[in-house]
């Protein structure tokens, strides 16, 4: 057997299946990693991507990735996304999708439960995305 992992993604049987989450994530550890809002800046504090949601999702994969490394953890022991969208509409979804492709070709992502919340503005004016995260590690 390999090595246990701290988080587990499922999806109830007879539930609807989402190709960029699980629904649920059971997690063992006894250390939990909260990560402040992340937002698509590099790290002089300049936006990455003005007016590319893709762009903007990407970047703050990017951020996240730092903030995981920085705590001991990875992708895979993250038991949740909360992620806000200023001005959401229906329409956006193939561009945040396609952000989430561009990561994934940089990173070993996982897919745990996240929740999308469209939201009238973020933090600043051109912030398109902001990113919650929590993980759990041992």
């Amino acid at each position: 057997m390999g090595t246990l992992m701290a988080v587990s993604l499922i999806n109830p049987d007879r539930h609807v299946r989402v190709p960029i989450y699980h629904h649920v994530a059971v997690a063992t550890g006894s250390r939990q990693v909260h990560i402040a809002g992340q937002v698509a800046w590099d790290e002089n504090g300049d936006l990455v991507a003005p007016g590319d949601l893709a762009g903007q999702v990407a970047q703050v994969y990017r951020n996240v990735a730092k903030a995981l490394d920085a705590a001991g953890a990875t992708f895979h022991d993250v038991v949740r996304f909360t992620w806000y969208a200023a001005g959401w509409k229906r329409e956006m979804y193939d561009a945040f999708n396609a952000g989430i492709e561009q990561a994934a070709l940089e990173f070993d992502l996982a897919t745990p439960p996240l929740a999308l919340i469209g939201v009238d503005v973020l933090f600043e004016p051109g912030i398109l995305i902001e990113a919650e995260v929590t993980a759990i590690i041992d």
